[in-house]
Formats: C-alpha cells, structure tokens, sequence
C-alpha cells in the first residue's frame, strides 16, 4: 500500500478517528524531515558548488582521494595541479573536496 492509500482509508467502524491530527502528525513528520536531512545536505551542495566555481590558478587543493596540490592550469572541467615532487597530475573539477590553503600553508 502506498501512503494516499493508508491516508483514506475509512475508520473503523464503531471506532472514532481524529482526521486532523493525524494530517498535522504527518506534517509535522516531513517538517522534522526536512529540517534536519533535505535543508542541510541542499546547503552543503551550494557551498561545494560555489566554491568549485571561485577555484583559480594557484589554489592549494585536496582532491576526495586525499590528494593534495596546487593548481596549476584550469580548463572547463579538469585542472592540472602540480604535486609534491614536481610531478604533475590531469583531475577532473569534479573530483575537488576542499581547498587546503590554511593546511599547507602552516606545514610549509
């Protein structure tokens, strides 16, 4: 059975049913909902995005395998970064978790 199908469904009979509350049990269900796992994975979503989109040559990155460099050229959808050892790497923008500036910049 889906959800519409359990909602009308007719009351027992000889039994009283509180329509009302139910509806406002079930509202108040998708609010919490909601609130605590759709809003913050949305804004997480936007803050990656926007942050891949502010990306530019000599950012200091870590790619989501844990990979850290620096930025050395940008093209529409890779980036070559240059790594340790002065060896260089072709990654897809896609493949970017987080800018490590303040990391590096205090080991170095």
């Amino acid at each position: 059975m889906n959800i519409l199908n359990i909602l009308l469904m007719a009351p027992p009979a000889g039994g009283e049913s509180n329509s009302t509350g139910t509806f406002l049990m079930l509202g108040a269900i998708m609010l919490v909902f909601y609130l605590f796992m759709i809003r913050p994975q949305m804004k997480k979503s936007k803050d990656q995005r926007k942050f891949k989109e502010q990306l530019k040559k000599g950012d200091r990155i870590i790619t989501i395998g844990g990979i850290h460099g620096k930025i050395a050229e940008m093209k529409e959808t890779t980036l070559i970064i240059d790594v340790e050892g002065g060896n260089r790497l072709k990654i897809e923008r896609s493949s970017i978790s987080m800018e490590s500036t303040d990391q590096l910049g205090k080991n170095n």
